[in-house]
């Protein structure tokens, strides 16, 4: 019998399908700027919006960044540290939330919204964290770094406000953290007190873009606020566009176009009108408004 060697057949390359993501930020990072974070969940968009958005030859208001911010779940988190002696501390305060989906990973509580010297003895402080969906808030971590001068802390409580959950939770704690108070421990992982929850119908981003005219004079550095009208007597509270006082700064030039992503009470499918205006004060108040476009972004992204 004879015997025949066969080659393997030749095996053909194999193409890989490349996918490409984009991750566009177009946001601080940075404790004095923005929402104060130095870290951020970025989320990715599609390519037709990135290549839509590069046409415009940067003319665009940060559109891509605002695509995200669409995206993203906004919290907003009070922090109240206890009356008691050296309850306050200097070291650099972390959160984490947990949801029923994931987490938001350490987020850091740099720049309070409402004092400049933040956790002081009896004080409430005030944060804006931004996340992906994380689901229902389920418990929260949060402790310190133990550097400083006074580091020890008294925290009385936490409460996170969740628009887009329609959700309210206090998560109470009254206890030290504290290497040499209570049990040593400088972070604690706390649970909501469901007594004190409060069910709200849930809030719904809008996509709020506003043109300040092209006349001298027309731009502000005033606080500016809007309040959406439905039908049936139906109205959102009223909201200021800018986060703090640099944004007030940068935003309402002359000539200007500035979009704004805003969680707000859903008023429905027909906006009956709108109150817009500022609350005055600052060297440059005075505003001439030019006109505003308002989108409600549904889950369906219409």
């Amino acid at each position: 019998r004879l015997l025949t060697s066969r080659k393997a057949p030749r095996e053909e390359p194999v193409l890989l399908s490349l996918c490409r993501y984009y991750f566009p930020c177009q946001r601080w990072l940075a404790v004095e700027e923005d929402d104060g974070q130095i870290a951020r969940e970025l989320v990715p968009v599609d390519e037709a919006f990135v290549k839509k958005d590069s046409e415009n030859d940067g003319q665009s208001p940060a559109t891509l960044g605002l695509e995200q911010k669409a995206k993203s779940t906004t919290y907003t988190v009070k922090v109240k540290t206890g009356d008691k002696k050296n309850a306050g501390t200097d070291a650099n305060v972390f959160i984490i939330l947990y949801g029923s989906k994931d987490d938001t990973g350490i987020v850091s509580l740099k720049a309070s919204k409402i004092n400049k010297n933040k956790f002081e003895r009896g004080k409430v402080d005030e944060f804006t964290v931004e996340s992906v969906d994380i689901g229902d808030l389920k418990k929260i971590k949060i402790g310190h770094d133990n550097k400083g001068n006074s580091t020890g802390w008294f925290l009385e409580w936490v409460e996170i406000d969740a628009p887009s959950l329609g959700q309210c939770l206090k998560f109470p704690c009254g206890r030290w953290l504290d290497k040499s108070e209570d049990d040593g421990a400088i972070e604690r992982i706390i649970f909501p007190a469901e007594l004190q929850t409060v069910e709200y119908i849930p809030f719904v981003p809008y996509e709020i873009t506003v043109y300040t005219s092209d006349i001298f004079g027309a731009g502000t550095d005033a606080d500016v606020f809007i309040v959406l009208y439905g039908s049936d007597g139906i109205c959102t509270r009223q909201k200021s566009l800018c986060l703090n006082k640099r944004e007030q700064r940068m935003y309402f030039e002359r000539n200007s176009v500035n979009q704004f992503i805003v969680e707000l009470e859903d008023v429905g499918d027909v906006i009956e009108k709108i109150r817009i205006g500022h609350k005055g004060g600052g060297l440059n108040s005075g505003w001439h408004l030019d006109r505003v476009t308002i989108r409600r972004l549904l889950p369906n992204g219409k």
